[in-house]
Order: C-alpha cells, then sequence, then structure tokens
C-alpha cells in the first residue's frame, strides 16, 4: 500500500510511504533540510510501525512540538491504521 501524509508544522511538506502489512518501505520526504531526510528514509527501512513510532516518535525540532521523524511516525501510523480499515 502506497501511502501520502501532509505533514504539519515542519519545513518537509509531505511524506510518501508504502507498508507491507506493518513494515515499512520507501519512504520519501518533499520538502526540508536535505541530509536529514536522506537519512530518515535510510535508517527507518524495514521496521515496523511501532519499530518507527519507538525510535523517532516524539522528537521535537528548534522548540516546535514535532519534527520529520515524528511526522513520519505519525504518517506511518495513520497509513496502518487506514490500511486495517480499507
Amino acid at each position: 500500500m502506497t501511502y501520502t501524509y501532509m505533514t504539519k508544522g515542519t519545513c518537509s511538506t509531505k511524506i510518501e510511504l508504502e507498508l507491507e502489512g506493518n513494515v515499512v518501505h520507501n519512504v520519501k520526504f518533499t520538502g526540508g533540510c536535505n541530509g536529514n531526510l536522506q537519512a530518515i528514509p535510510k535508517l527507518v527501512e524495514g521496521l515496523t510501525v511501532e519499530e518507527v513510532e519507538a525510535k523517532i516518535g516524539g522528537i521535537s525540532c528548534n522548540g516546535r512540538p514535532t519534527s520529520c521523524g515524528d511526522q513520519l511516525a505519525r504518517a506511518c501510523r495513520e497509513a496502518y491504521e487506514s490500511s486495517k480499515n480499507a
């Protein structure tokens, strides 16, 4: 399943990802800090939604209550919940 998530409160504006069951693949960010947004997809490739949430969920950035990593964790959860209701 391919899923698109529009971010809220970050420099990146969109996250695209694929889920196989609850396993995350092919994460792509639009906008944001180029280096971080190349690294994060490599670090989460093949992890479960729960592992992504545990590792990067809740991270803040520059005083904001969220970050690109936190938004990815939210996107993964939203995609997973959406796949269960499909």
